[in-house]
This record gives C-alpha cells, structure tokens and sequence, in this order.
C-alpha cells in the first residue's frame, strides 16, 4: 500500500467553521486570530485509491491560515507553518506530499519545503496543466468548435506553464496568438516553437485587442488582478483560467452567459475512493494537483517532481501518461469553486449563438 498526503488549507475564514460548525458565528478577524496559534492537523484519511497497477492511501493535513493570510502575513512564517504540515504528514507515514491552494504559490513555489522535508514533494502543477488543456478540448468539442481552426491565445506565455501550453497546443492548432509584456522572450518563444513544430505563431503585448477576436484563451499570468473583464470577449470564447490570483473577473460569469469560463478539470479518482472530506466535488472526483499526488504514490514515484516556477513540456507528458496508466481521467468542468455540468455549457453554446444571430440581423 502506498502511502501519500495533501496538504489543504481554509480558502476563507467561512472555510474554516464548515469543519468546525462553533466557529460559525464568529467574525473572520476573530476566526483568523485564533488560526495562527492553532498546529497543522490530520484532517482526514483517504482511502480506497485502487488502480490496475497499485493500491494507496493518504491523508489530508490542514494547515490553518487563511488564503489572505498566506498572501499578507511575513513569508517565513507561513512557508515554516507549511513546513510544519508537511512534518504531519511525514509522521503520518506519507512518502510524497502535495501541495494545495496557496501553499504551492506561497515563496519559491515548493523549493525550501522540499529542503526541510524528509519525503518527496510535488505542486501538483503539472497535471493540472494536462486537465486543463484537455478540458479545454472537451468544452470545444461541447461548444461546437473546432482546435484546428479556432483562434487559441495564450495570456501569459512568458511563463513556465504558459510557455509550456504553447509548446503543446502548437502541435494541434493552426492559430495561435502568445501575448505577454515582454516581447523580446515572446519572440525566443515563437522561434522554438516554429523550429519544434513547424507553426508561426503570432506574439502581442495588446491583450485587450486580442482578446475581443479569441475564440479558446488559456490564461495563466500572473497578474494581481483580474485582466479579463466582461467586454472584453466575444460571444462564445471559451476561457480556461489557470492563474492564481485568477485572471477571470467574477463579473463574466455574473454577466456574460454566452461565455465559458473553466479552471481546468475535475479528475476521477480510480477504485472507491473515500475522502473523509467533503471539499464541494463530485464523488470520486478531485482536483488534479490531488491526483498528481497521488499518481506519484501509485507509480512509487517518491521523488521532488514539480517544484518552483519552472515547468516542461516533458513534465506535463509524463504526468499525463502516468495518470492514464492509472486509470485517472478528466470527469467536468470546475467554474469560480463550482462544479459545472455539461447542460450548463450547452446553454451557454445556445446562448451564444443567439447572439451571434442578433448580430447578423443589426448588420
């Protein structure tokens, strides 16, 4: 039985009185207060992980600060109280752990607290970067468009993992726009890329104008706040947003309802599996930086495996092959931390092309 943890953290301090209902009451200062002084914890064990090749089980391990408080409170403080937690899990008998919400984003993305740890270490990144790209597949087949022949754009590319979802999705598409502020990489970008496969791809700081004319957008910057408004997009483009802090303005989802806005993908946990955690999914299904996790533990694959800001295309391929060979696949769609059904992106569909035929008409 191989054996693995996760560690997850309160998003919110609402977060937080789900586990612990005599919180409920209180306010976020005073939930956020009491956090700082409480240790990292076994929040619950997870069990019935079976795929064709191995068996495994896990533990969640709470580390109690608040998304907030990761971003705002003194960094060695937090990256210690992450330490900590993955200390739990270490004496829980966990040989990788994975890193969940903000404790993968928090400092050097993973670096020091593979340093203070005994056991492997993972972000969890490069699967979700494979679910993301295949969920955005998915939705293009369900919104009735084709990858060869759609405009595809990339936000962000500069980026390890914007860098690493053109390099892939340049061997699928025909129209592929890379924009980010710095031109002079987006150019060393568009040369490796044309040298791999073969596509001339077009680069651009104008994120705006470009957006307006994307049909399928992949946004993974790293931007503050949110770059993507309402106005910005035409009827019927699909967004994968894969940021933290996200690039997708809340306001889409609220306004624009001919519009598809996913974070990627739900994944489905081969065997029976039990969570002890109720975290607003499906039964049997997790986010992929879990399953990452886990398919590390499956396939005995105890070693550091996505950590820092870098990211290859080699990385993406084998966590990808892994998982398949496990038997975990992409099972939905997630949109602003809610699970999204394939009637709902239907509607969408529809509702975008009633627009699309109002637009013929005023013309």
């Amino acid at each position: 039985m191989e054996k693995f943890g996760f560690i997850v953290h309160p998003l919110t301090a609402k977060d937080f009185s789900r586990k612990f209902p005599v919180a409920k009451n209180w306010s976020d200062g005073f939930v956020e207060g009491i956090m700082k002084y409480i240790p990292p914890f076994k929040v619950s064990n997870i069990t019935g992980i079976e795929s064709p090749k191995a068996s495994a089980e896990g533990w969640f391990v709470g580390c109690p600060l608040t998304s907030r408080q990761m971003v705002e409170m003194p960094e060695p403080y937090v990256v210690n109280k992450i330490i900590k937690a993955g200390k739990v899990a270490e004496k829980l008998g966990a040989k990788v752990v994975g890193l969940g919400a903000f404790t993968s984003i928090v400092g050097d993305a993973g670096i020091t607290i593979a340093q203070n740890l005994k056991i492997a270490v993972t972000t969890g990144n490069s699967y979700t970067v494979a679910t993301a790209l295949e969920g955005v597949r998915q939705a293009a087949k369900i919104m009735g468009k084709s990858m060869d022949r759609a405009n595809v754009v990339i936000l962000g590319a500069t980026g390890s993992i914007g860098a690493a979802c053109a390099q892939i999705l340049a061997r699928e598409v025909r129209y592929l726009t890379l924009v980010a502020r710095n031109e002079a990489k987006l150019e060393r970008i568009a040369e490796q890329i044309l040298k791999s496969t073969g596509l001339a791809v077009r680069i651009t700081a104008n994120t705006k104008a470009t957006l307006r004319v994307a049909d399928i957008v992949i946004a993974v910057t790293s931007a503050v706040d949110s770059i993507i408004e309402p106005e910005d997009l035409k009827p019927g483009a699909i967004i994968c947003d894969v940021a933290r802090p996200r690039n997708v303005s809340r306001r889409v989802a609220e306004i624009r309802k001919d519009v598809l806005v996913i974070e990627g993908g739900v994944v489905e946990i081969p065997g029976d599996v039990n969570f002890g955690l109720n975290f607003g999914f499906p039964p049997k299904t997790a986010y992929a930086c879990m399953a990452e996790t886990m398919i590390l533990a499956l396939e005995k694959r105890y070693e550091h495996f996505t950590l820092g800001r870098d990211l290859t295309v080699k990385q993406v391929e084998t966590i990808d092959q892994l998982a398949k060979k496990h038997g975990f696949k992409l099972a939905g769609f997630r949109s602003f931390e809610r699970a999204l059904t394939v009637e709902e992106i239907t509607l969408i569909k529809l509702n975008a092309s009633s627009r699309g035929e109002v637009k013929e008409e005023v013309g």
